[in-house]
């Protein structure tokens, strides 16, 4: 009993030291950006795509007292985690694989890469691209007797949203491989089952996209194609068969060496 209780602390400890380190590298590179370019600069470049939409001379307004500075230090925030995420995977991984068998390590940490960049191509794919179209569609489409003054605080849970939404949505292949290579589901039930993920991809788009067809389209579309994706590459891995281990039992002579250890 003492021994599974010295071991389960010192599992909290490392979990604290590790959270710890994750948390230092975040504030790290938070005070950095404090320091430059700045967290006006950052949201400024993050409204950049909805500046650029809007007729020139436009401004955001902000209605709440504190908002104009509690803002930009969100987005700073955000900032910088994206930039830490690499190393608080890290921390992560360091956590975790001691605890894995072979096999799931080879597994695991390619998964962990290929999430993290996903992730990060899901979020610059909704920046570079989806934001530009419809911010300009909206633009076009809104009547010519309004002046548009989008609140900043919005506009940062809008983003938030989105970048959540197509960041997870980038995540679909590795999900399909997981499903593949653990058993769940074979590559041939997920092709039966590719008209409703159609369906439900447009359902989802129809949620958590704003209620305009074209950013609608611009995340169904990329559901779609990355759920083919990840069909292609299940079929590649294939799924691990039943019962297969990396446990290999001791030999007679491992055997024999702690049974006289146990009788000294």
């Amino acid at each position: 009993m003492s021994s599974t209780q010295d071991t389960f602390v010192s599992h909290l400890v490392e979990l604290r030291q590790r959270l710890m380190r994750a948390l230092g590298a975040v504030l790290v590179i938070f005070v950095g950006l404090f320091i430059w370019p700045g967290t006006g600069a950052v949201y400024d470049l993050l409204a950049l795509p909805l500046m650029a939409a809007l007729p020139e001379g436009t401004r955001m307004i902000a209605t709440g007292v504190i908002t104009p500075f509690m803002v930009p230090m969100k987005v700073g925030a955000l900032a910088a985690f994206m930039i830490a995420l690499p190393y608080v995977l890290h921390q992560a991984w360091a956590f975790v694989a001691p605890g894995l068998y072979e096999h799931e390590k080879r597994l695991a940490l390619p998964i962990v890469v290929a999430s993290t960049l996903l992730f990060y191509l899901g979020v610059a794919f909704c920046y570079f691209f989806v934001f530009g179209k419809v911010f300009a569609f909206i633009n076009d489409f809104a009547p010519k007797s309004i002046t548009p003054a989008p609140d900043i605080e919005a506009y940062f849970g809008f983003v938030i949203t989105m970048f959540l939404a197509f960041g997870v949505t980038f995540e679909i292949p590795v999900v399909v491989v997981l499903l593949v290579r653990f058993g769940v589901v074979n590559v041939q039930k997920l092709k039966d089952a590719r008209p409703y993920v159609v369906v439900g991809a447009f359902v989802v788009a129809a949620v958590v996209t704003p209620p305009d067809v074209l950013s609608q389209l611009m995340l169904a579309i990329p559901m779609c194609l990355l759920y083919e994706a990840g069909l292609l590459m299940a079929r590649f891995v294939g799924a691990r068969p039943a019962g297969a281990s990396d446990y290999k039992p001791p030999s007679d002579a491992e055997i024999d060496r702690e049974l006289d250890r146990a009788d000294r």
